[in-house]
């Protein structure tokens, strides 16, 4: 008998989202399939979206709001599968993608080989994403992910993995502490108690890109701050716990460094840990610096305006983007016939 896959879908105030990625679980080629959905106490209609689509294969659950991890944690609790796809609210996946990544176990495999597949940034028209190539998108042994990751300062959006039922119990639950990059987090231990990685060229997986309230922004928060520093913590751990070589602490201080800039001069207390961090790890930290775009509002202006410009400019760049890839694709909707539901 095939596999049963369970895609585990966190939602919070995911009303205008959560309809299109329920269709795109919904339509995966893989037949033999169950769909969470845990409604992390929303404010607005997503619950009501979501219940739009229950059935014996989706299943409505809602709780009181403790964050995103919590929520998986609670989904990965009602699971039965034998593998797991987590899924956001608001992302989507090629009708495919999970068929595709389970083509490519071999018959010599255990259970702890973990699937990823490509992703692509999308607004609201998938056809626009364009998938762009890095280095962790081969093949690679766990610690070789690891420092591809932090010293090119990459990642792998949360749907594009596949992971065993054995993979997700020997990597334990999401660590509901962070408010950011808990993902980044839990993969790193996910890998751990991996075999290594299985890239998937031919799936592939849609990462909606949000204004700056999502997840994994930090921008001015103290709290997500003060998450992030413990995330660096344990990748640094993680990492080190697998190899601990020259090659591993300086691609760990150039962790350190590419997230530098999140904390400098603000958090004077995190700079400290950090710095500390690098001295242990044989290393040192440099300041700052700018951007081309916006090093001449520093001598003009000040370290704060400049900094402010380089993380809200981009931001406001991407909204008009966002607004007018929203209005084609409306323009779009509008034109095609309506679908007839049974």
């Amino acid at each position: 008998m095939k596999p049963l896959v369970s895609i585990l879908i966190p939602a919070y105030n995911a009303e205008n989202t959560i309809s299109e990625t329920l269709q795109s679980a919904i339509a995966q080629t893989w037949q033999r399939k169950e769909i969470i959905v845990v409604d992390d106490g929303s404010k607005d209609r997503t619950l009501r979206a979501a219940q739009r689509f229950a059935s014996s294969e989706v299943v409505i659950v809602s709780v009181e709001n403790q964050g995103a991890a919590a929520a998986r944690n609670r989904a990965l609790e009602l699971s039965q599968g034998h593998y797991i796809q987590f899924l956001d609210a608001d992302d989507l996946l090629a009708p495919d993608k999970i068929e595709r990544q389970l083509a490519a176990l071999r018959t010599a495999d255990g259970q702890r080989v973990l699937l990823s597949s490509p992703w692509a940034h999308f607004y609201y028209r998938t056809d626009r994403a364009r998938f762009v190539r890095n280095s962790l998108w081969q093949d690679l042994t766990p610690v070789e992910w690891l420092v591809r990751k932090m010293v090119g300062n990459l990642h792998m959006q949360t749907a594009t993995w596949l992971l065993s039922r054995e993979l997700a119990e020997a990597a334990g639950p999401w660590d509901t502490r962070l408010l950011g990059d808990d993902d980044g987090e839990y993969f790193c231990r996910v890998l751990l108690a991996s075999e290594g990685t299985r890239f998937v060229p031919e799936s592939k997986t849609f990462y909606r890109a949000t204004p700056s309230g999502r997840l994994s922004h930090i921008g001015a928060s103290d709290r997500k701050k003060d998450a992030m520093l413990v995330s660096m913590k344990l990748h640094v751990q993680y990492l080190r716990s697998l190899e601990d070589s020259e090659r591993v602490r300086k691609a760990c201080i150039t962790y350190l460094q590419n997230w530098y800039g999140n904390f400098y001069p603000e958090r004077p207390d995190i700079v400290l840990e950090l710095q500390a961090m690098a001295t242990e790890l044989q290393g040192r930290l440099e300041i700052p610096g700018f951007s081309w775009k916006y090093a001449w509002i520093k001598p003009v202006f000040g370290w704060k305006a400049a900094k402010w410009a380089q993380r809200v400019l981009p931001e406001l760049k991407a909204s008009g983007t966002r607004y007018c890839d929203k209005a084609i694709y409306r323009l779009g909707a509008a034109k095609r016939p309506a679908s007839v539901s049974g």
